[in-house]
Order: C-alpha cells, then sequence, then structure tokens
C-alpha cells in the first residue's frame, strides 16, 4: 500500500522504513510499540492544537510523554491554547485520530514542534495514515519531513 505520506517522503528523498502491525490492535501508542517490538517513548503521538487566533500548530510527543502546559504555551507564543476536537482535527489534516503522519499535508506555513528528547532516539514510529501502517524514521529525518522545530515540551524547567 503506497500511501501519500510515503510518496511525501520518497518525492523529499528521506529515508524510512515501513512496518505494518496489525489493525485489531487496541489505539494508542503503546499497543503499537508494543505490537511492533519497541519502547512507547519511541512511537509518536501526532497531537493538533488550535490557538485563539485559528491558527493551529502540531506537536509531537513520545508514546509515554504529555505536553507541559507552560512550555507548549511558550513554544507557541500563546497563552489561549487548546486541543482540538477529533472534527476539527479531521478537517485540518484529513486524517481520522489514530494514525495522522506528521507530514504531507500541510499547508505553508503550518508550525510544528517536536520535543527535543525525541532527538536522542535512533528511530521514531509515526502513523502513516492508515491504522496498521507505521513509518520508521531517523529523528533528523522526521524533523526535516514535518519542518518541525525541537524544542522542550515534556520537561518541567
Amino acid at each position: 500500500m503506497n500511501l501519500p505520506s510515503h510518496e511525501h517522503l520518497d518525492k523529499s528523498g528521506i529515508k524510512y522504513e515501513r512496518a505494518t502491525f496489525p489493525s485489531s490492535t487496541e489505539k494508542g501508542a503503546a499497543n503499537v510499540a508494543n505490537a511492533l517490538g519497541f519502547r512507547e517513548r519511541q512511537m509518536v503521538k501526532t497531537l493538533i492544537f488550535e490557538v485563539d487566533t485559528g491558527e493551529r500548530v502540531m506537536i509531537l510527543v513520545g508514546g509515554d510523554q504529555n505536553a507541559v502546559s507552560g512550555n507548549l504555551k511558550k513554544a507557541i507564543g500563546s497563552r489561549n491554547i487548546k486541543m482540538a476536537s477529533v472534527e476539527t482535527v479531521k478537517a485540518a489534516t484529513g486524517y481520522e485520530v489514530g494514525s495522522i503522519p506528521p507530514f504531507s499535508w500541510q499547508p505553508e506555513g503550518f508550525r510544528s514542534f517536536i520535543d527535543e528528547s525525541l532527538m536522542q532516539e535512533k528511530v521514531l514510529g509515526v502513523g502513516a495514515g492508515v491504522w496498521g501502517n507505521e513509518i520508521l524514521i531517523a529523528p533528523q529525518d522526521l524533523v526535516k519531513a514535518c519542518k518541525a522545530s525541537a524544542v522542550n515540551l515534556v520537561r518541567k524547567e
């Protein structure tokens, strides 16, 4: 199965590997990590937030991580942010929550942030766009693919 996320990476000349797991696997990064034999931290959550200005931004954190509100607000540059609704995520990305690829759908100027701790991993897994399909990619290649800024999103300062 060749998905738009694969085409984006191929067209950009970015190296990656395809991985599959049973589509009957229960949703969640921990379950994907278990199915593929990785640590939960390595399976990345793609989260969409809304700013009060109407802007939508993407953050990427490890499966076992949660963004610290203050860090997120600092990175985005606004105090008025909220997690996007399931409907808003679908409208913004074209994908259902659970297997959103962090690239290939963003309009020009869309801002993305990845937690800096993920840059220490050898390989990360991200959704390919269809549940049961995962993309395995080096952190620096993920940053390049989604034009993300590596910032502290999860460590309390």
